[in-house]
């Protein structure tokens, strides 16, 4: 039986500002149309970082069960190393989406906006069929594309529209950045997992791109965010959200880490710095839009 300690490093933490960073976009997008609210904030929070364990959850029970994780270099899988029983895994995920789930509808009460339940619905569906289900899009190469959707675009906007009633090309943007900050953290652990993937027949992006392009797609991905504040300011007609440009200082050492080949275990800390830098990223962009309001 896997212990607490266990329990907590399969729930992998270092995932979590995946799930911070676009309520806080969100919320300073919010705030610079005038209509951040801190109780809707927190529930939006709590669906985020509740679907966030779930799918890791969800995927330490699917890649374990197909064998996936059998030789995994990285945070502990609890299905895999044989800690815990894949049905208690399997019920871990589905209590972590449930929480979302029934947090969603509160939220969706309290905004009146009941068609966000179709959406909340689809990053459900979408948390377990990343790596679950007959043909999981995360096998196909599509994982970043639905990382930069859900944890991007969905999350951000959502957290907006349930605070001020609307979007708008500042919060579009803001979802941009934190989608493609959240695609880096997934490249960098596909990139990892290139040879036991291959080999346990998991097409990756990385896989599919190689390990020299999926390098350069990693720098791209978390140099281009904190540049975007740069339309953001002019779009909202402040230089505040030109802090968000402070974050290139953290992007620097991981993008060099990832460029100078490293692989395998020397990559997991690329994984806590690309969180991390998301985490700034929109903490600074949200500052900046809400000073600017």
């Amino acid at each position: 039986m896997a212990s607490a300690a266990q329990w907590v490093q399969g729930a992998r933490p270092r995932t979590l500002p995946a799930a911070v960073a676009p309520v806080l976009a969100g919320t300073g997008a919010a705030a610079a149309l005038g209509g951040a609210h801190l109780g809707r904030a927190v529930l939006a929070l709590l669906v985020a970082l509740a679907l966030q364990v779930g799918v890791n959850y969800a995927n330490d029970y699917s890649d374990g069960v197909r064998g996936t994780d059998a030789d995994r270099v990285g945070p502990l899988r609890l299905v895999g190393s044989g800690a815990a029983e894949p049905g208690a895994v399997r019920r871990a995920a589905f209590a972590a989406l449930g929480v979302a789930g029934v947090t969603g509808v509160v939220l969706v009460a309290l905004s009146g906006a009941w068609w966000l339940l179709l959406v909340g619905a689809a990053s459900v569906v979408a948390a377990w069929t990343y790596t679950g289900g007959r043909r999981p899009y995360g096998y196909l190469g599509l994982g970043e594309v639905f990382v930069f959707v859900f944890f991007g675009l969905v999350a951000v906007l959502g957290t907006t529209y349930v605070q001020a009633g609307r979007v708008d090309a500042v919060a579009l943007l803001a979802a941009v950045g934190v989608g493609l900050h959240a695609c880096a953290i997934l490249v960098a652990n596909n990139l990892r997992d290139v040879p036991t993937d291959a080999a346990a027949g998991k097409r990756t992006l990385a896989v599919r791109l190689g390990t020299a392009r999926t390098r350069r797609l990693f720098v791209v991905l978390v140099l281009a965010p904190p540049l975007l504040s740069a339309l953001a300011a002019a779009v909202v007609g402040s230089a505040w959200p030109l802090l968000a440009l402070a974050a290139l200082a953290l992007a620097l050492p991981p993008a060099r880490t990832v460029l100078g080949g490293a692989q395998g275990r020397a990559l997991v800390p690329v994984l806590g710095a690309s969180g991390r830098l998301e985490l700034v990223h929109a903490a600074l962009l949200a500052l900046g839009l809400a000073l600017s309001s």
